[in-house]
């Protein structure tokens, strides 16, 4: 399956490099996406039936690093393929990773294979499918509307319908498209929903920063500007287990959306003036944060798991986590196409109140952090384990 994956998303690439009209392009990049879907729960799959809990944190963190390093190098690798090459080339540049990974995966990962197959809930993921997309497209709308206000607000009051009846349908199916009951495990909701609302905040400022110190730079001198946040991640990713074993995931979570939300609120004082060495700093302290959030909520997820309830997890979790990036650019652009009206190219005051209202949503996921218990992933933290040992 994750060779097919692999294989699915290189294919969508290679189409979507050679499409020739909007039509076809949209087309194929919904059958990348659709590699990408199988890709993410099914590696994190094999990940966590491959290592014991102990070992999850680093397991989780090499998972999570390329989530982390892929938006920031994305602008930098997109503006040197733009500027001396074709936009065909984003695309292109997939295949010859894509065929590595095929080749890799069916070379070195273990073949297990997973319980009884379940009859696919083809009603369910009607309604949640079709929800999560009108919500999305609803919330577009808001900032750039292509549609009037009323058509709207329907959209988004037929979203919250469709996932409200499923989440009554699920209660009636023995194997609903998304199992909710993994919500009744909490360090499983809280890794989803309370670090998703976080990491919803902070993936909305790699997408506003080139934008706003962009204007008059060429693609590869604004993609560098973000592409110093990988450092950060990396920088993050050993030092994550002290940092888990030392303060437990309460702390580290709570903390780093605290330290997050002011991070993005500090981008409203860069603009296009301020010198190109004092942005990539501060963009690398940002990646510092923003790995930390990730890899905690991430790696909490699955910590109290049973073992039985990881496949359907991962599925939920890799959506939730892909949803999580898409509504982290579609609600900043949302704000800044509120607080920009109807002016084409906004200003670098409104670019600095859409920073500042975007840095109010990691705040959200804090009151959610709070219902960690001192137990909770203390498995794979050992942060309970040491306390006991030192009393």
């Amino acid at each position: 399956m994750f060779a097919l994956a692999l294989f699915t998303f290189t294919l969508g690439s290679v189409l979507c490099g050679v499409a020739d009209n909007v039509g076809m392009l949209l087309a194929m990049r919904a059958l990348q996406g659709l590699g990408g879907a199988m890709m993410t729960p099914v590696g994190r799959l094999i990940l966590l039936r491959s290592f014991p809990r102990s070992g999850l944190i680093t397991a989780m963190t090499y998972m999570t690093l390329p989530a982390i390093v892929g938006p920031v190098i994305g602008p930098l690798l997109g503006g040197l393929l733009t500027t001396y090459a074709s936009w065909r080339w984003i695309f292109y540049v997939n295949v010859p990773f894509g065929l590595i990974g095929i080749l890799a995966a069916l070379r070195f990962v273990d073949d297990f294979h997973g319980g009884e197959a379940q009859p696919f809930d083809f009603a369910g993921f009607l309604m949640v499918g079709a929800g999560a997309a009108l919500l999305q497209f609803g919330l577009e709308n808001i900032g750039r509307p292509i549609i009037s206000p009323l058509a709207t607000m329907l959209v988004l009051a037929a979203s919250v319908l469709l996932l409200f009846a499923f989440s009554r349908y699920a209660r009636r199916v023995a194997a609903p498209a998304v199992d909710l009951t993994l919500f009744r495990f909490r360090s499983f909701w809280i890794g989803t929903l309370a670090g998703g609302f976080c990491r919803i905040g902070l993936n909305g400022a790699p997408f506003l920063l080139p934008l706003q110190v962009g204007f008059g730079m060429s693609p590869v001198t604004s993609g560098s500007l973000t592409f110093v946040g990988s450092f950060g991640a990396l920088l993050m990713r050993p030092l994550l287990s002290f940092f888990l074993r030392r303060f437990g995931f309460k702390a580290v979570l709570s903390g780093s959306a605290v330290v997050g939300s002011v991070a993005v609120a500090g981008f409203a004082l860069l603009d296009a003036d301020t010198p190109h060495w004092l942005i990539g700093l501060y963009v690398f302290c940002f990646g510092i944060v923003r790995s930390a959030q990730f890899m905690s909520s991430n790696t909490l997820s699955y910590a109290d798991l049973p073992a039985e309830k990881l496949s359907r997890a991962t599925s939920l979790g890799g959506v939730l986590q892909q949803l999580s990036v898409s509504l982290g650019v579609s609600i900043a652009a949302m704000v800044l196409g509120l607080v920009s009206g109807e002016v084409h190219a906004p200003t670098a005051s409104q670019f600095h109140w859409a920073f500042l209202l975007t840095a109010v949503i990691p705040l959200l996921s804090i009151p959610g952090f709070f219902f960690l218990h001192p137990e909770d992933g203390q498995q794979v933290s050992g942060h309970r384990r040491k306390a006991e040992v030192q009393g």
